[in-house]
């Protein structure tokens, strides 16, 4: 298996080289099912939900970016779930397709560019820190994460997706990402 491990990766030991070992891991199976697909072919729905394979990119870039941005900085007020608008959840859907003028390279470079970003934080942050969850109907409500827990997430997410990646993937084509 080839893998997109950063120079950061192979300089850290310990937990951070497994965190990254696995965030790095999942990012590949989720990248592969992209592999030889057009534009076309990652626009497309193959399922009733609004994922296709380049929305899951776009999401899971999104998602990696948001949660690196909450390591950093805490809870971001737009973050605030329970006060959304109907354009506010309309974007967040968009987040899930691959838009007109959208292409597959320049969501898998986007993604590229924030997995080094994480990368690096990685290597350095202090894993005990901890912010208190945004307000969200999905987080009990006064509870707090550890730069761990949240980056444990983020791995958690990137694998979740890489299997529905892979499922839509099959139903693209056939292809199989693994086997």
């Amino acid at each position: 298996m080839t893998t997109e491990a950063t120079t950061t990766a192979a300089t850290v030991t310990g937990e951070r080289a497994d965190l990254l070992e696995m965030l790095t891991q999942h990012r590949f199976f989720l990248r592969n099912t992209t592999r030889g697909l057009t534009d076309e072919q990652a626009s497309r729905r193959t399922t009733v939900s609004e994922l296709c394979l380049g929305g899951l990119i776009k999401h899971v870039t999104e998602v990696e970016r948001t949660w690196a941005d909450f390591i950093v900085n805490g809870p971001s007020p737009a973050a605030d779930f329970e006060n959304m608008t109907e354009a506010d959840w309309e974007a967040r859907t968009n987040g899930f397709r691959l838009l007109p003028g959208e292409t597959l390279a320049g969501v898998l470079d986007a993604y590229a560019e924030v997995a080094r970003g994480t990368d690096e934080l990685v290597a350095t942050v202090d894993l005990d820190a901890s912010h208190p969850l945004p307000s969200a109907p999905w987080f009990e409500a006064n509870k707090r994460w550890s730069v761990r827990r949240t980056l444990l997430h983020i791995v958690a997410e990137t694998a979740q997706h890489a299997g529905h990646a892979d499922i839509i993937r099959e139903s693209l084509d056939g292809a199989k990402s693994m086997g």
